[in-house]
Order: structure tokens, then sequence, then C-alpha cells
């Protein structure tokens, strides 16, 4: 009894893990001029878009952006296992939306932005 109670309560763990999936905030790597992002991820339709909710600088002061309310990421799949693909992300900085996917790693995701086959990769940190 107490084996199958263990197990029982394992199993929910792991389903509340995975039903957070990648709903949350997640930090960005700091950009060319050292500012960072809080990204927010949320349902939008049956998959996970991503948007800027909080900009920081270098020193860790909060900036206002012209980007602050808009999608980062969207248009992600959950292929589970913390995989998600079929998305886009779009690079305010350079003003070009990219093919992209993910992956959940514990608290940290890799963001991946791809051009044909030249994909370039950050590390975004959950914040909560």
């Amino acid at each position: 009894m107490k084996t199958w109670a263990i197990g029982a309560m394992l199993m929910l763990g792991v389903s509340a893990a995975q039903a957070e999936g990648i709903s949350g905030i997640f930090q960005t790597q700091a950009n060319d001029q050292g500012n960072i992002g809080m990204v927010e991820f949320y349902d939008c339709g049956g998959k996970y878009c991503g948007k800027l909710v909080k900009s920081f600088d270098k020193t860790g002061k909060e900036i206002s952006s012209p980007h602050t309310g808009r999608n980062i990421v969207a248009g992600m799949s959950d292929n589970g296992g913390g995989k998600f693909s079929g998305g886009t992300i779009w690079d305010p900085g350079a003003d070009k939306t990219y093919k992209s996917k993910m992956q959940l790693d514990g608290q940290v995701l890799s963001v991946s932005g791809c051009v044909t086959i030249i994909c370039k990769t950050q590390k975004w940190q959950r914040a909560r």
C-alpha cells in the first residue's frame, strides 16, 4: 500500500511539473547593449507565445521599451519532453523574425532562432 501511495504522489508531482511546462516568465540573455528582457509565456490558441513584459539595462535598472507587450516568441507547439517547435522568434534589435525551436531543461530554456540551417541559441533562465 505504501509503495502505491508513494508512486501516486510521484506521478502527481511529475504531472504538475509537466502541466506547468513553458508557462511562466523567463529572463533572456543580455543583448549587445547588455539589456535583458523578461518574457512571459502563455497559451495562444493551443500553442505557446511569449511576450516581453519588462526590460532592464546592464546595471539591472528597469527601463522602458517600445517592445513591451509585444510577442517575442509565437506559435510554438509542445512536442513533449520539454521540446517545442514550429514557431517563430522575433529579434527586436534587428526587427527580423526567425524560425524557432526551444528545449526546456529544468529552469533553463534553450531558445534557437534559425535561418535555413544556421541557428543561434540563447539560454533563458526561468524567473518564476
